[in-house]
């Protein structure tokens, strides 16, 4: 017989355990990104132009900032110009790949098509995206080469050109080139993405809209781009991030020139910090703007793009006379 007793068995929990699995995330997010951030907002409102004065610097305000919103000063043309460089070649790699993923996305999803070797276009088509930016550009400052290039080359010997283009030395190919460039590297992870919304939608509303004999164009129309609208967010805001923040094809390829004119937010920050006479405070005050910039576009994306269901109407009943 079981001796009576009055303690109770002690429960074995293993919550814990799930936060010591997540620790390392949170560990590593408070090192290398909220520390780093509170110390750029804390940097450009000081006067630390150097390294030396980092470690021993003053508060100054929000003069650094002023520089920035002053036509007079000598940064006021630099920053934005840089932003509208960004801007610029953001626009024209973004717009191409939206609309072509979609297309592939759609296509490859629609089971009235029955593509073949599905699996075969998505691995290459993506495949771009695998491959780091320094190869890529790398390959492409080869493939146009000045004077004796592959395309410079090819250009001659098949009759289309006489004399060899210096294609970094123009503004309209250099920014092409870029745009051409993130288009090629990115289009494939956002049809991959579009492909995973188009499959989470329910299989019974294009059953029925083949049922009705609706075409594969009103099918788009009607169901699948209303429906992946949270992923169209998702894309823009994403995009929007990696666009603004470019730094690696420009600075690769171009140095941002010529004139300045592929000359990115992110290689001025970078050039302002860690070149020349090292103005960490400037640099601050620009990245400090340009996460505005993405704080404010990304809200007013999800602003324009969201669903906004109408408040139901409240009936109220007659008062008895």
């Amino acid at each position: 017989m079981q001796a009576a007793s009055g303690k109770k068995r002690k429960s074995v929990s293993y919550s814990h355990w799930g936060y010591i699995f997540i620790a390392p995330f949170f560990i590593t997010f408070l090192i290398f990104q909220l520390y780093p951030i509170f110390f750029t907002f804390r940097t450009s409102l000081t006067d630390a132009v150097t390294w030396q004065k980092i470690l021993n610097n003053k508060i100054i305000g929000f003069e650094n900032f002023r520089q920035l919103f002053d036509p007079s000063s000598l940064v006021y043309g630099m920053f934005w110009g840089s932003l509208k460089n960004t801007i610029i070649i953001w626009f024209f790699n973004f717009v191409p790949q939206l609309g072509l993923a979609l297309i592939l996305a759609s296509w490859f999803t629609d089971a009235r098509m029955r593509l073949k070797a599905q699996g075969f276009f998505k691995v290459t088509i993506f495949m771009p995206n695998i491959i780091t930016a320094a190869t890529i550009g790398m390959l492409f400052m080869s493939l146009f080469a000045y004077p004796m290039g592959p395309v410079n080359t090819f250009m001659q010997t098949s009759g289309i050109g006489n004399m060899p283009i210096e294609y970094f030395r123009s503004v309209a190919w250099a920014r092409g080139l870029i745009s051409f460039i993130q288009w090629w590297m990115w289009c494939g992870n956002t049809m991959i993405i579009m492909i995973a919304g188009i499959s989470g939608i329910n299989p019974s509303l294009f059953e029925a809209a083949l049922v009705d004999g609706c075409s594969s164009r009103q099918t788009f129309w009607k169901i699948t781009l209303p429906l992946i609208k949270p992923i169209l967010v998702y894309n823009l805001i994403t995009s929007l991030v990696g666009g603004l923040t470019m730094f690696d094809i420009p600075h690769m390829m171009t140095q941002g020139q010529p004139d300045n004119t592929t000359n990115t937010v992110a290689r001025f920050i970078y050039t302002q910090g860690f070149t020349g006479s090292n103005n960490f405070n400037m640099a601050s005050a620009a990245s400090v703007v340009l996460f505005g910039i993405i704080i404010i576009g990304s809200l007013l994306i999800r602003f324009l793009l969201n669903d906004r269901e109408p408040r139901p109407v409240k009936l109220h009943r007659e008062e008895k006379k």
